[in-house]
């Protein structure tokens, strides 16, 4: 499993003996700048996570360092987004601050990986420029991204959120993806890019089937999976180019923000305010 940022910052800090303040909202009505079971960690030097921000987060922030300086201070407190702290929100939070012991740094680590595990999948196929620069864009949301290429060399830096794969096998790796995966293509060879797409397009399971490439692109890989016995409605129910982007910015960097929206846009919906 990759390390998660939250995994990561977790092993510094206990490396280095600070004691941590978990802030977390326990309950949310209304207009809130974040949800029920948010949280943010403390340190006296450092946070990780975030509850908000604002007079919200800052106050809650200075209770957390009190209590780690050993001061005693309200666990839980009841906080409405008013003129009375300088936020319009509207809504109203309910907090608790605590100091987290080896069980409760141990429980955060069991909360995460099981979040982890949750998530959706990325299979993202290609380490060249765009794919080093999707696979950074992807790491920073919240989904579990598979990094397949076979080129080790060219995948540099692995970011957070991220399970590489240095493989040639990457028929097992789409066979392993669970339902409602996301595949992107995006690989030095177009003769593998036809390969992982028509294997790809033999399941009905995928949120997401994406190719990068021009329209020209798409024309002929259409024409030559229908000539191989894919009907053509299948043919075409993949997207290519991938990431709607109006701009014709062709940087890995802006290409990468405009599919990662365009797939985040398959997962990530609307959630309701009570």
């Amino acid at each position: 499993m990759a390390i998660t940022p939250l995994a990561r910052t977790l092993n510094i800090w206990q490396a280095q003996g600070d004691p941590i303040a978990e802030i977390r909202i326990t309950h949310a009505r209304g207009s809130t700048p974040r949800e029920t079971g948010a949280c943010l960690l403390v340190t006296p030097t450092e946070i990780h996570g975030t509850i908000g921000g604002g007079r919200l987060e800052s106050d809650a922030i200075d209770n957390a360092r009190r209590l780690l300086r050993g001061e005693n201070i309200l666990e839980n407190h009841e906080i409405s987004l008013g003129p009375s702290i300088n936020q319009c929100c509207g809504g109203h939070v309910s907090l608790s601050i605590t100091r987290l012991d080896a069980a409760g740094i141990e429980a955060l680590r069991a909360e995460d990986a099981k979040s982890y595990a949750a998530r959706p999948t990325i299979l993202l196929f290609g380490a060249g420029h765009v794919g080093r620069a999707m696979a950074a864009a992807f790491s920073l949301l919240p989904f579990r991204q598979i990094w397949i290429d076979s080129r080790a060399q060219e995948f540099g830096p692995i970011p957070p959120n991220t399970e590489p794969r240095i493989t040639t096998d990457w028929q097992s790796e789409l066979a392993q993806a669970p339902p409602g995966s996301a595949v992107l293509i995006l690989t030095h060879s177009h003769t593998l890019d036809a390969l992982i797409l028509e294997a790809a397009l033999h399941r009905t399971d995928l949120a997401y089937l994406g190719l990068i490439g021009s329209k020209s692109k798409r024309k002929r890989f259409e024409s030559a999976l229908i000539a191989s016995g894919i009907s053509e409605d299948r043919a075409r129910s993949f997207t290519c180019p991938i990431g709607a982007n109006p701009t014709g910015d062709k940087r890995p960097e802006i290409i990468a923000a405009f599919a990662v929206t365009e797939v985040a846009g398959c997962f990530l919906r609307p959630t309701s305010r009570k």
